[in-house]
C-alpha cells in the first residue's frame, strides 16, 4: 500500500508497449530505438525486458522480468508447455505487480519502452498483461501500444485479413492509446511491385472491397463468400485499423514513427530534443533531395 502512495505521488511517466507476433522484429525494434532516442535525440530511455523467454536482447535492461521467473524455469518445474508456461509467467507478474513497481519507481525521469512476449493470445483474450498496464495507468504511466507486424503478410489478401483482425483485437483488448506498424518495411517497399495493390491501400486500410474482391477468387478462400464479407465488414465498421511503416534503419522511418507513438499517449519533449529532431529532419530531406538528383541524372 505504501509503496502505491508513492506512486501515486510522483510525476507522469511515458513509454511504449511493443507488441506483436513472433519474429516482427520487437526485440530488434525496442534496441534501436533505445539507442536512437539516447544518442540522437538525447532524451533519457530505458528498456523494461517483461519477455520472461527473452534470451537474445541486444540491449541491457533496466529492469528484467528474468530475475521474477522465466519460461524455461516454469516449464521445468511445472511440467507446462511453452505456451502454457508463457502465460503462467505473465500471472505470475500480474500477481507479483508490487516487484515490478517497487522496480519503476527507481527510474527517474526516463521514457520507458517496454519489450513483451510474442504470443498472440497474450493480447487478444488473455486478461493479465492488460490488468498489468491498467495498474500503471492508474498511476500515473502514460503508455502507448506499439504493435509491429511483419510486413510480408501484405503479400497475400487471406494474410493482410487476418492482419488487420489481430490489429483490431488487441486493440480492443488491450485498450491503450495504439500505433499499428508494418515493420521491415525495406523489404516491402523492395517488392512493392509484387503487390496487389500500392503502399497506401496497406497503411491506410482503404476500401477493402477490392481486397474482398481478390479473397472471392482465392483458390482457398472463394468458398468462404459469406465469412470474407462479414470480416471485411467487421472491420470496415470500426473503422480502427491503420499502419505505419518502420524500416529500423532509417533514421527518418523512426522518427516518423516516434511522432505517431509521442502524439498518441501525449509526450512532450524539450527544446533540447525538439533541435535535435529538427536537424535529423534536415538531414533527411538533404539525403532524399541528393538521391533524387542522382536519380534524375542517372535514369
Amino acid at each position: 500500500m505504501a509503496l502505491i502512495k508513492r506512486a501515486k505521488k510522483a510525476e507522469s511517466f511515458f513509454g511504449q508497449v511493443v507488441i506483436g507476433p513472433p519474429a516482427s522484429g520487437k526485440t530488434t525494434y525496442c534496441g534501436r530505438v533505445h539507442a536512437f532516442y539516447k544518442e540522437k535525440l538525447n532524451r533519457k530511455v530505458e528498456v523494461v525486458n517483461l519477455d520472461p523467454a527473452n534470451e537474445n536482447m541486444n540491449y541491457n535492461p533496466m529492469i528484467d522480468i528474468m530475475h521474477l521467473i522465466t519460461v524455461e524455469d516454469v516449464m521445468k518445474n511445472l511440467n507446462l508447455g511453452p505456451n502454457g508456461a508463457l502465460m503462467y509467467c505473465m500471472e505470475y507478474l500480474e500477481e507479483n505487480f508490487d516487484w515490478l513497481l517497487n522496480q519503476l519507481i527507481t527510474i527517474k525521469d526516463s521514457y520507458l519502452i517496454f519489450d513483451m512476449p510474442g504470443q498472440v493470445e497474450l493480447y487478444t483474450h488473455h486478461n493479465s498483461i492488460k490488468n498489468v498496464f491498467e495498474k500503471l495507468e492508474k498511476l500515473n504511466y502514460h503508455l502507448c501500444a506499439v504493435h509491429l507486424v511483419d510486413s510480408h503478410y501484405c503479400s497475400d489478401p487471406s494474410k493482410f485479413i487476418s492482419t488487420l483482425l489481430l490489429s483490431l483485437s488487441t486493440m480492443m483488448q488491450i485498450a491503450l492509446p495504439h500505433v499499428n506498424v508494418l515493420s521491415k518495411a525495406d523489404l516491402l517497399r523492395k517488392n512493392a511491385s509484387k503487390l496487389d495493390f500500392g503502399l497506401d491501400f496497406y497503411t491506410d486500410v482503404l476500401d477493402l472491397d477490392y481486397l474482398l474482391g481478390l479473397l472471392d477468387d482465392g483458390p482457398f478462400t472463394k468458398k468462404f463468400k459469406k465469412l470474407n464479407a462479414a470480416l471485411v465488414g467487421l472491420i470496415q465498421d470500426y473503422s480502427l485499423v491503420g499502419f505505419v511503416l518502420l524500416d529500423v534503419r532509417s533514421e527518418k522511418s523512426l522518427l516518423e514513427l516516434k511522432s505517431a507513438i509521442d502524439k498518441a499517449n501525449g509526450y512532450i519533449y524539450g527544446s533540447g530534443e525538439e533541435r535535435n529532431i529538427q536537424a535529423l529532419l534536415s538531414c533527411a530531406v538533404g539525403a532524399r533531395t541528393e538521391s533524387e538528383r542522382f536519380d534524375s541524372d542517372y535514369l
